[in-house]
């Protein structure tokens, strides 16, 4: 068999096996790629924790923090919502279950309200004292159907916990064998790059660190000026609804559930135009902060342009959900420092490239 005949055959066993493997880990693919950003975005942090303790039982000291401390900032809050949720289901199954002897007036404001006010006010006390729909609404909760979605979301909470624990043990990898997976990562793209696989691989990671500053960032501002409005319109609690807020607005348009639910408990209490103000206004700032304000954040990294800052934002939490959110403007900010070199390549005079 010739050389030829040889490395053909060893290329396409290789890209079989090659699919072989992903075709196995395709359904934790997503857990490793989270596990890799979050080792991305926590280097320095975990760097600067092993500067003194450069021996190898400090550094897996150091993973083990770190990688703990990450599953408490996220299971703590996660965990906190399922035990409330938990709670105010079996509130609203209580309720469900005493409407039938308690008569719930309609709101005040609801029969102020220009020409529909008196038709609500009718449909209201008709829904409110029908027994066919309490029945109905009783009944629904007591058949197979909601105990088949109770276990298809108890199935999916399984899973989701798992595929963590995965992406937890991925993390610590990453943190225990980070030097070496570079040392590798950079020697295969210097072979397929060049000289420029550094740089490359430079704008990549400061988009990825770029993109978690601008998500904390945002959060935070999102948070404070939301929990100062709430404070304003008379909400209880106002400094726990911004910290919740601020945590739901590290998800782009997510801090919307929040402002919108404080809006719509202001309606129900009389209060249409504070609810209607919050509402106007926490758009308002979600639209800001989420098409101008983030963009603007990543992509000054990298001087990466604000259009395909956005593009890669969208189109990446398009493809890849809220991996998309790191991985697309990753993406664009490589794609446009190999652009910015080929058109470099192309424009340096002749007597340049001759010398080259």
């Amino acid at each position: 068999m010739s050389l030829t005949l040889q490395a053909r055959a060893r290329f396409i066993g290789a890209v079989i096996l090659f699919c072989l493997g992903a075709w196995v880990l395709h359904a934790y693919l997503s857990y490793l790629a989270w596990a890799v950003v979050l080792g991305i975005c926590t280097w320095p942090l975990y760097q600067r924790l092993i500067k003194d303790n450069a021996e190898q039982g400090q550094s897996n000291w150091a993973a083990w923090l770190l990688t703990v401390v990450i599953a408490l900032i996220i299971l703590a809050p996660v965990s906190y919502g399922l035990l409330r949720l938990a709670q105010e289901a079996q509130a609203m199954s209580q309720l469900l279950t005493d409407v039938k002897s308690i008569d719930i007036p309609p709101p005040a404001w609801l029969t102020s309200l220009p020409v529909v006010g008196l038709w609500l006010q009718q449909s209201w006390l008709t829904l409110v004292n029908s027994s066919t729909v309490h029945h109905d609404i009783l009944q629904w909760l007591s058949n197979s159907h909601a105990g088949a979605y109770s276990q298809h979301i108890a199935g999916h909470l399984v899973h989701y916990f798992f595929g963590f624990f995965i992406l937890l043990v991925a993390l610590f990898s990453v943190y225990q064998f980070g030097v070496y997976l570079v040392e590798k990562t950079l020697s295969s793209h210097r072979y397929i790059f060049g000289a420029q696989s550094l740089r490359y691989i430079h704008h990549a990671t400061a988009t990825l660190r770029s993109t978690v500053n601008g998500l904390l960032l945002i959060g935070i501002a999102k948070g404070l000026l939301l929990g100062a409005a709430y404070g304003l319109v008379g909400l209880s609690h106002p400094a726990m609804l911004g910290a919740i807020t601020g945590i739901f607005a590290m998800i782009p348009y997510a801090a919307k559930l929040i402002f919108t639910s404080c809006a719509l408990v202001l309606m129900v209490n009389g209060e249409p135009l504070l609810g209607s103000g919050l509402f106007v206004y926490g758009m308002i700032l979600t639209l800001i902060a989420d098409n101008y304000v983030r963009p603007i954040l990543i992509g000054k990294a990298v001087q990466l342009p604000f259009i395909w800052t956005l593009l890669g934002i969208f189109g990446g939490m398009e493809c890849f959900g809220l991996l998309g959110l790191f991985l697309g403007p990753a993406l664009m900010a490589v794609l446009i420092s190999i652009w910015r070199d080929w058109v470099e390549l192309i424009n340096k005079p002749e007597s340049d490239l001759r010398s080259s």
